[in-house]
């Protein structure tokens, strides 16, 4: 039996090409009813117990997952996509939010993760390029294309399981629950918060604005008495301008005389008028022509003492801001009021 034995031994090594000796046959041989067993039935023992290594590494390939491919699943109802870094050649998960994190930051958090990524593009299937600021929700709805350094991946996202819509109903009305319940707690602390602030505000601004009310108020008195000084020397102009006439017709000369000196007088003021709308396009009304007037004084006298317009008018708008907000804050619809307190209000 060993001439048998070594002739086997031989056999499989030609067939395996083991890196090491077969050490099965070493063993002493059993006994099968009283004699040695066969040699065909030695050969199909040394077949079955040592196997095909081809066969293990299909069987290998069939059931893991290849490490260069991006997979996506569901962890605590997020999307975690998996996928394997160039440099480091390590498997990678990045879980990301659906509904707030866009195509872009996802694909920068793949960059910053793995500073050997040079670029990084996400395709769809039939290869058109997505936009970084593409949800990723809506990325995740169909199948894409991943594409790292030249390197093409395809991804094929699971579908998630959508909701009912008795279940989307049930989860409204708790929403609304909690919102109301949130607003009944929480609202009149809110409300006297806000309150308070906007007073503290309104305060500060009456402050920074005492010391520019007082100077306006010296400017305003100033630049109308000014005016008003205009408006009665043109007054005394025009009577002197009448009487003068007058006097021209009934005693210096006649009515034949004085007729065309009027007359060109008048066409005079009518030219005077026009030019006043050309270089202001407005009429000449005597209150809005008293209200420019009033401005250009204002002006004047404002620069000559450093009174700062801008900011005089910026304060003035946002106090009245704070008073709009404080009104509205202190509406009685606004506070939740019942009927018949919002009728004692009123």
């Amino acid at each position: 039996m060993l001439p048998a034995a070594k002739q086997l031994l031989r056999g499989c090594r030609r067939r395996w090409r083991a890196p090491q000796p077969l050490v099965l046959l070493a063993a002493p041989l059993r006994r099968e009813s009283g004699g040695f067993l066969p040699a065909d039935r030695l050969q199909m023992l040394c077949l079955r117990q040592t196997g095909n290594l081809r066969h293990h590494r299909r069987a290998l390939y069939s059931t893991l997952v290849p490490s260069d491919e991006v997979t996506v699943h569901y962890k605590h109802g997020l999307p975690a996509i998996t996928l394997t870094l160039p440099s480091r050649k390590e498997r990678c998960q990045f879980t990301v939010k659906p509904m707030l994190m866009t195509v872009g930051a996802f694909l920068q958090d793949i960059q910053r993760e793995d500073n050997a990524i040079e670029k990084v593009e996400v395709f769809t299937a039939d290869g058109s390029m997505i936009s970084s600021s593409t949800l990723m929700e809506v990325l995740l709805m169909n199948d894409f294309k991943l594409v790292i350094n030249g390197a093409e991946y395809s991804v094929h996202p699971p579908l998630k399981d959508q909701m009912s819509t008795e279940h989307k109903l049930e989860m409204d009305d708790i929403k609304s629950m909690v919102h109301k319940l949130f607003t009944a707690l929480h609202l009149e602390d809110h409300q006297t918060r806000r309150e308070r602030e906007l007073m503290q505000k309104m305060e500060l601004l009456k402050e920074e604005l005492l010391p520019l009310e007082q100077l306006k108020a010296g400017i305003t008195s100033d630049v109308d008495a000014k005016t008003s000084r205009l408006l009665w020397i043109g007054l005394a102009l025009m009577s002197t301008q009448g009487g003068a006439l007058a006097w021209l017709t009934w005693w210096v000369y006649s009515w034949d005389i004085m007729e065309p000196v009027t007359y060109f007088i008048t066409y005079g003021t009518t030219m005077a008028f026009y030019a006043y709308f050309v270089l202001t396009k407005q009429d000449y009304i005597y209150p809005d022509a008293r209200d420019r007037q009033f401005l250009h004084y204002f002006h004047q006298k404002s620069k000559s003492q450093n009174f700062d317009v801008d900011q005089y008018n910026k304060l003035k708008n946002d106090l009245a801001e704070v008073e709009e907000s404080l009104r509205r804050l202190k509406n009685p619809l606004q506070l939740r009021l019942p009927i018949e307190e919002i009728n004692d209000k009123h």
